[in-house]
């Protein structure tokens, strides 16, 4: 019995010390297998948009994604190249037939995550906004 309490002894600690079996290489640490990250979750906001062309937005239906563009031209914009505000960004709503502006542009709602919510908003003031079909 003494002699069975022994090897058990010694096995254990062979296992504690990393040269039993499955053990790493001497001086390497085990770690236990890492997990991928789990996905966050984005909170999507409803972003209105005034996009520039009405004609396009007559393109465009609830469920499309898009990508929207700011070509500065106002005064307040100052000069500069059209630059993508947002990607696949999806729609959510589209102006009713004859739901447009006098300056020909119209409203629609975007999902997008909050910061793209803010630069979408902040382009709007200092540039027209375009969007083109994903």
């Amino acid at each position: 019995m003494l002699l069975v309490l022994t090897v058990a002894a010694l096995v254990a600690a062979s296992w504690g010390s990393g040269s039993g079996p499955g053990a790493s290489p001497a001086g390497a640490a085990v770690t236990p297998r890492a997990r991928p990250p789990a996905p966050v979750a984005v909170r999507l906001v409803s972003a209105p948009v005034r996009i520039a062309d009405a004609e396009t937005v007559r393109l465009l239906r609830a469920g499309d994604r898009v990508d929207v563009i700011a070509a500065p031209n106002s005064p307040m914009g100052g000069g500069g190249e059209a630059r993508v505000v947002a990607t696949g960004a999806r729609v959510a709503e589209v102006p009713r037939s004859g739901e447009t502006r006098s300056d020909g542009g119209a409203l629609v709602v975007l999902s997008v995550p909050r910061s793209t919510a803010a630069a979408l908003a902040g382009a709007g003031v200092t540039s027209q906004l375009a969007v083109t079909l994903c």
